[in-house]
């Protein structure tokens, strides 16, 4: 069934010193007041409400002190990579005398601070483990490490279990009484709240005065934190926007890290003009790649060198694993959407929560996959693959909104002891692992579950559309206006506005994508439309489409013109 498009309620906009366009825009995503658009640093939250925050800080002062090993505990995907990054070079920056990280193996190692990987670390004989977005439910992790005689800080994100581990420090805003606002934190944005509540306690300490060291200014990690934030798709709550909005602007004046330029040359993307968007397309897929089928420490010896040149190398080593994933997508995309075109002639309808599994799947790009399926059927979908241990199961969930996932499966859990291994996440994705023998009892209780939460027509999928546009603001200057107001993005999204529009002519381009000439009612001219993968929802000889889109730039040969970029099309 297609989308429906439903336009968002239009509340009394509130006076902003913008366009009467953006103050709709705004007030339609909560905006109420000119402090929630001001991304100056200023506006950052103070970390001091942070529960633990004290307790790390002073653990890590010690470690600085005392010159102890410190290695970080690095998660495997893009905000791993950058809250590893970041942690790094900041606590070198700020005096730390041996900083080394490690990273899993999601094939080996499995996720977070287990075991495994603590007997890896233990190797560099550490004093002390920092685990970055990653360590919430580690309690195994952190009881091996402080048998070895090791002190633990965790930093992460994730939703906690009903205990927690007993870490020497634990620093995460959405933990039991944490009182800090914005609970939409990446971990690359938590690390960096306790690295700069830890700069600002060695000031007032005179440790950089009394060692000649200059004092960092933690606003040169924030390409780092951009990066994360925007690849870990949480939503942008203020705190966030300033965080991405502020990496962003260095990104701009090529102030970043060299790792950064390098993916952005390999991409081909302009860092001049450098957006979510490219972020969240082009840079988080090609550092994802390598925790998805090789080893996550290449994203982050990427990120970590100052190289430039060794940098393009590791850069373009990330481009041809993305370009591998994506063979490996395909292939498996193919796969799952041919089995659920024989699913009615073999289980009837589709269940409400939809569980997947191929033996010959790669456990790597699982994830991708069911998003990808998500999209298509409007429902939770999880993923499975065979794990690296005999008889196990490695699944990755997308929900769909008003479902949280990771709840999903704590009831289960609750209600059929045994039945999951680990699991872990957010509200919208989340992981687990499950005994192979144990897959068609989860289907049943994944289903049943999601039909207790989920009505039939919650299944349909919606695009929220911002409504017409005035034939004015089809122009340059609109797009580039809202291309500025941003950063759009997870809980924060870009502007999509819907209309009908007259068909004036169409191409083909490479047998899937389309480019369209449509004119909107009051139009002298067409404007030029591209609608990427939707061949298939387009009739040759249609003279009339219900459009929803958003406005673009298309820059051909220095040349920028208007364009729409078409989500959705249907008969009108």
């Amino acid at each position: 069934m297609p989308p429906l498009i439903i336009r968002r309620p239009s509340p009394a906009a509130v006076v902003l010193p913008v366009s009467p366009l953006l103050q709709r825009i705004y007030a339609a995503r909560g905006v109420g007041s000119a402090d929630q658009l001001d991304q100056r640093l200023q506006m950052l939250p103070s970390p001091s409400s942070l529960t633990g925050l004290t307790e790390a800080v002073t653990l890590l002062e010690d470690a600085l002190r005392q010159r102890w090993r410190i290695t970080i505990v690095a998660d495997l995907d893009a905000d791993g990579a950058t809250s590893c990054a970041l942690a790094v070079r900041a606590l070198r920056a700020l005096g730390a005398a041996d900083v080394r990280y490690v990273v899993p193996n999601r094939f080996v190692h499995g996720y977070g601070l287990t075991p495994e990987i603590v007997a890896v670390a233990a190797r560099e004989r550490p004093d002390l483990l920092i685990t970055v977005d990653n360590g919430i439910s580690s309690h195994e992790g952190v009881r091996a490490a402080q048998g070895l005689g090791m002190r633990v800080l965790i930093t992460d994100h994730h939703l906690p279990g009903p205990t927690l581990p007993v870490a020497d420090a634990l620093v995460n805003p959405n933990q039991p009484g944490d009182a800090f606002p914005c609970k939409q934190l990446a971990g690359v944005g938590v690390i960096f709240y306790v690295l700069s509540a830890l700069r600002t306690r060695l000031r007032e300490s005179g440790w950089f005065a009394a060692r000649g060291l200059s004092e960092p200014n933690m606003a040169q990690f924030l390409d780092l934190a951009a990066v994360g934030t925007v690849a870990d798709v949480v939503p942008l709550a203020h705190a966030n926007r300033v965080l991405v909005e502020q990496g962003l602007r260095r990104i701009r004046e090529s102030r970043c890290v060299p790792g950064i330029t390098a993916l952005f040359a390999v991409t081909g993307r302009s860092m001049a003009r450098a957006s979510v968007t490219d972020i969240a397309f082009q840079l988080g897929p090609r550092l994802n790649a390598a925790g998805r089928l090789a080893d996550m420490s290449l994203s982050i010896d990427c990120l970590l060198c100052d190289d430039p040149a060794r940098a393009l190398v590791l850069a373009q080593e990330l481009d041809r694993l993305n370009r591998e994933r994506r063979m490996i997508e395909t292939e498996m995309r193919a796969q799952a959407l041919d089995s659920l075109e024989r699913w009615p002639l073999t289980e009837g309808e589709l269940p409400f929560g939809l569980c997947l599994f191929d033996p010959d799947w790669h456990p790597g790009v699982i994830g991708i996959v069911a998003g990808r399926i998500r999209e298509r059927v409007h429902r939770p979908v999880i993923a499975f693959a065979l794990d690296n241990h005999p008889g196990q199961l490695r699944g990755s969930a997308r929900s769909v909104p008003g479902l949280h996932v990771r709840d999903v499966l704590a009831t289960i859990d609750a209600r059929q002891p045994g039945l999951i291994g680990r699991f872990g996440g957010h509200a919208a994705a989340a992981g687990l692992s499950l005994p192979a023998a144990h897959l068609s009892t989860f289907r049943s209780a994944f289903d049943a579950e999601v039909r207790g939460l989920l009505r039939l027509e919650d299944l349909n999928g919606c695009l929220w559309s911002d409504g017409e546009l005035e034939p004015a603001d089809f122009c340059l200057e609109t797009a580039e206006q809202l291309r500025a107001a941003g950063p759009w993005g997870q809980g924060f999204p870009e502007p999509l506005f819907d209309g009908v529009f007259e068909v004036t002519a169409h191409r083909i381009m490479k047998d899937q994508h389309l480019k369209l000439w449509l004119r909107a009612p009051g139009l002298r001219q067409p404007v030029e439309a591209v609608a990427f993968h939707r061949v298939s929802d387009f009739t040759p000889g249609a003279t009339r489409l219900r459009v929803a889109y958003k406005l673009d730039a298309n820059e051909w040969r220095g040349e920028r013109r208007l364009q729409l970029r078409v989500e959705h099309l249907e008969p009108a």
